[in-house]
């Protein structure tokens, strides 16, 4: 990191803001399609037995394939609008709470610098956070992506938003349905997140030469993702059957994070819970890494132009 002296509170949140922002927008127009891909799959209740327009995916790439053979090609990027317009504000605020819970818990505990513990309640805080923030546009979103038609006849984001909030307003039964399902998600991901990376991170010694170090920085970050994400998945499975379509038109039969869990389990099987896993991991592994790096170099960048 630099050696320049430390920058004001203010000039460092604007700088975390820029780096979290910068990091966010990189990784979701990369990785987006996966993400596509997950909902789909954990939308899947079981095989159909008949005919009809029901569509069934077998894995990713039959899942894939069925997507854009069926609906275009453009169609694997359904949903992109709400997480581009999202992940400004949604990874500023995962990063700044970071930093500034990590600072507040060093504080308050009485440590010169941050703990692994520290790292993890870090994480945890700033996850809980960030759901917050991003929960009305994931809502968006999975309506967007559970949409199996051809994407000329899909309705657009500004459309969607609208008829959530005149079904059910901005409250837990329209544009924030689900919000203990992500707070449950960003929560548990954020604090293996953080606390894995930093953690090993620091335990790991840095390369001097450049190349060498990025790629122990992208090994840890792609690590750090991947763990996340198969600790926080039956979250996830939960808020995609809360905010996506209901099995039966008029009846609400997933409304709650912990009841959807219980029924997922016992009307699929304990493995139902995992659905969309190999997606999310292929997405948030490297998207981890991508995060974490794109991050790590803009804010260094940063504070090299304004120190």
């Amino acid at each position: 990191m630099s050696a320049n002296p430390k920058p004001s509170v203010m000039k460092q949140a604007a700088m975390q803001i820029t780096a979290g922002g910068s990091a966010g927008f990189i990784e979701v127009c990369l990785m987006h399609p996966l993400d596509v891909v997950k909902t789909r799959l954990q939308l899947q209740i079981k095989k159909p037995l008949g005919g009809g327009n029901t569509v069934y995916y077998n894995g990713v790439f039959d899942c894939f394939s069925k997507i854009a053979r069926q609906e275009g090609i453009l169609a694997v990027y359904k949903g992109i609008i709400p997480p581009i317009l999202a992940e400004t504000p949604k990874r500023a605020t995962k990063f700044v709470c970071f930093e500034q819970y990590k600072t507040g818990l060093q504080k308050a505990l009485g440590y010169d610098k941050a703990t692994p513990l520290i790292y993890s309640l870090a994480g945890l805080g700033s996850g809980v956070t960030e759901a917050f923030v991003v929960n009305p546009f994931e809502v968006v979103k999975i309506s967007l992506q559970a949409d199996t038609a051809k994407t000329t006849s899909s309705p657009s984001t500004m459309i969607v938003a609208k008829e959530i909030i005149k079904r059910g307003g901005i409250g837990l039964n329209g544009l924030n349905k689900g919000l203990t399902s992500t707070i449950g998600r960003n929560g548990t991901w954020n604090l293996i997140y953080f606390g894995f990376y930093h953690s090993v991170k620091d335990s790991v010694p840095q390369c001097q030469n450049p190349t060498a170090d990025f790629f122990r920085k992208t090994g840890i970050g792609f690590a750090s993702g991947t763990i996340a994400s198969i600790a926080n998945i039956p979250f996830d499975v939960a808020k995609s059957r809360i905010q996506g379509p209901q099995p039966v038109a008029g009846e609400i039969k997933y409304k709650t994070c912990m009841k959807t869990i219980f029924i997922v389990a016992r009307e699929e099987g304990f493995g139902a819970l995992y659905k969309g896993l190999v997606p999310k991991v292929m997405r948030l592994g490297p998207g981890g890494a991508i995060m974490l790096i794109a991050y790590d170099y803009v804010y260094e960048f940063l504070q090299h132009q304004f120190p």
